[in-house]
């Protein structure tokens, strides 16, 4: 049973603590400064740090709760400040988000806080990348947009969806790279067939970690419970992320937020009772897994991080109704979310193996309103496919997709939004 006595002192101390460096500094407009970038140290001993844990066999202690960048930090410096107050120093980013403007705020920042680079655990990928030479061209970019000269750690392969990718040439590279201080460790990200990567990559002694898509959706998955045991076994450090399970559809008015399934509304009202909004609940019941090392979040505004590192200093677990709850929501609401089992779609549609990819960037601009973001993803998929998405019968894959979803009138609702 939950112990809601304790959750409720954990979470009094937590805001008593934060009381005392004054929680409306917290949401707050930065003051103007001379110096806005410039290190607080008297703010940040006043916050309190999240909870860290160990990544893998690296033996590196990383915050439980990272943040992802996926956005432009140009003019988003705060962001970054803020995050290191509250110990949050496991930052994420790639080469090609926000068309290399986080890479370049990231820079930007250490340029003006170079003692800022020793705090941080700096991890980026190469995104889009095919071949070797394509991710060591990367990497140096990303060396000459963050103001750095080595990566702590480095995923090679940004979505890996075949175990293929991960090449006998890679992991000379791989070695060859530590060897001359560039990389810290390597890996990759997965948000496709993430079960059979996580597997294959389990029997693997070059990766250090791996950056999954896990949430409670994908849990409902048979097969992921011994692929994410095989990769804590072998000591592979695991990182989550679309933790929130958010769907593709598109909400297309303000009264559709509000007209809930009967398995949603369950769902929600049970949280609010317990105290928990969704957003904390969702990375709850990830963090409750002890074999992730880290929950990383997009974060765009101190009141997210607020938000998210509440719930990292709340000690209680969730309940087997609780979990109950949230399988029956998954279940109820699957039609709307790609869960990457990319291996369907391309038995059934083998000419358009980009099926999962336009979900996930739709997912992005009706989910995340990351409009632009995604409609640059999508960008990068080859013209010759794009031209072909109204045109292609998906009839087949929908009958296959265990998540029951609409495949063709996605792929419609994607070339008018994204193309």
């Amino acid at each position: 049973m939950i112990q809601k006595k304790d959750n409720r002192i954990n979470r009094r101390n937590f805001l008593k603590t934060v009381g005392a460096a004054g929680v409306g500094s917290v949401f707050a407009p930065a003051k103007a400064k001379a110096e806005p970038n410039a290190p607080e140290k008297s703010e940040k001993s006043r916050f309190p740090q999240v909870p860290t844990r160990k990544l893998g066999r690296t033996g590196v202690e990383v915050p439980c709760l990272s943040i992802g960048l996926m956005y432009s930090l140009l003019d988003n410096q705060i962001l970054l400040r803020k995050s290191l107050d509250w110990g949050i120093n496991y930052w994420d980013t790639s080469n090609g988000y926000a068309g290399g403007n986080s890479e370049r705020g990231i820079g930007k920042f250490f340029a003006k806080n170079p003692d800022a680079r020793k705090k941080v655990f700096l991890v980026t990928k190469a995104s889009g990348a095919r071949t070797v030479a394509d991710v060591e061209k990367r990497l140096h970019t990303s060396f000459k947009r963050m103001n750095t000269d080595y990566i702590d750690m480095y995923f090679g392969v940004h979505g890996l969806s075949n175990p293929g990718q991960l090449t006998d040439k890679l992991k000379q590279w791989v070695i060859n790279a530590k060897k001359k201080k560039q990389i810290r460790f390597f890996g990759f990200s997965t948000h496709e067939n993430m079960a059979h990567n996580l597997t294959a990559a389990a029997k693997l002694d070059w990766i250090d970690a791996i950056m999954t898509s896990y949430n409670f959706r994908v849990m409902q998955d048979p097969k992921m419970p011994a692929a994410i045991e095989a990769c804590h076994k072998a000591g592979i450090g695991l990182i989550a992320m679309k933790t929130q399970g958010r769907p593709s559809w598109e909400i297309k008015t303000e009264a559709d937020k509000w007209m809930l399934t009967e398995a949603e509304k369950k769902l929600t009202e049970h949280l609010l009772k317990r105290g928990l909004t969704t957003t904390q609940a969702n990375i709850k019941i990830v963090l409750d897994d002890k074999r992730f090392s880290s929950v990383c979040v997009g974060m765009t505004s101190t009141a997210h991080i607020f938000e998210n590192v509440e719930v990292t200093f709340d000690k209680t677990k969730l309940a087997r109704t609780d979990m109950d709850l949230f399988k029956e929501y998954a279940e109820a609401s699957c039609s709307g979310y790609c869960a990457g089992c990319l291996n369907i779609c391309k038995t059934a549609s083998p000419d358009m193996p980009y099926i999962s990819d336009v979900m996930r960037y739709l997912m992005y601009y009706n989910s995340y309103g990351d409009r632009e973001g995604a409609r640059e993803l999508f960008a990068q998929i080859p013209h010759k496919v794009r031209s072909r998405l109204l045109g292609t019968d998906y009839s087949t894959a929908e009958a296959r997709c265990p998540q029951r979803m609409p495949i063709g009138k996605l792929m419609a609702e994607a070339v008018s939004k994204l193309a």
